[in-house]
């Protein structure tokens, strides 16, 4: 069964999506228009890691960054909805706002509320990051400690995945990573589902700071 994946980020061109869109702050409106190519690389990259392997995906792009420069709350809100319209089952975001806005926490609470699972980047210390830190969001941070397919469980519903992705790291690629590992969890796919799916899967167990591996019996 292939899972619905909305990707919240700067790819807007891509055979395999079977929708994309692309979503602009003008003044005080957001304006939805085609999708553009990717002004950075960096959703492309997302993307690949997301439909890499057996699992069957149907891939949504929720383009939100149309160039370098940073995109706002309401522009990722819009792109929230327009998923959420589309019954994406996993929306994807690697990346994360400084502030909290109160369009972005809306948005974020109606696809919460309809049970679409929400994976957010986050850093795995240091300030919050939004939507991460809404109720109901997965976060998801880069590990050292992990290689490429392994989880931490950094917290209550806080994980960590493998900051590389050919030669690349941050959160935004941990992220990605455990947005992969949700994809290939057995169906149906839920929240909660998720969060024990991630847990029992997560090689290490709090900050990464600690070195120590989780006891086999918690990783059944």
């Amino acid at each position: 069964m292939s899972c619905r994946v909305a990707l919240i980020d700067s790819c807007g061109l891509r055979p395999d999506a079977i929708e994309a869109a692309s979503f602009q702050s003008v003044g005080t409106a957001v304006e939805r228009a085609p999708p553009l190519a990717d002004p950075t690389g960096h959703g492309s990259r997302i993307a690949d890691l997301l439909c890499a392997g057996e699992e069957s995906i149907e891939l949504l792009l929720g383009q939100v960054f149309s160039s370098a420069a940073p995109t706002t709350a309401a522009a990722v809100a819009a792109a929230l909805d327009w998923a959420l319209e589309r019954s994406a089952a996993l929306v994807h975001l690697s990346l994360g706002l400084a502030a909290d806005r109160e369009v972005l926490r809306a948005a974020t609470a109606r696809a919460v509320a309809c049970g679409s699972i929400i994976v957010a980047a986050t850093p795995a210390r240091g300030a919050p990051a939004y939507p991460a830190s809404y109720p109901g969001v997965i976060r998801a941070s880069s590990d050292a400690r992990c290689a490429p397919g392994e989880l931490s469980r950094l917290g209550e519903s806080h994980f960590g995945g493998c900051p590389r992705l050919g030669g690349r790291g941050g959160a935004s690629i941990g992220a990605a990573w455990v947005s992969k590992a949700i994809i290939g969890l057995p169906r149906p796919l839920t929240p909660a589902a998720a969060v024990h799916g991630l847990s029992a899967r997560s090689a290490y167990l709090g900050p990464e700071r600690t070195r120590g591996r989780v006891p086999p019996q918690l990783t059944a």
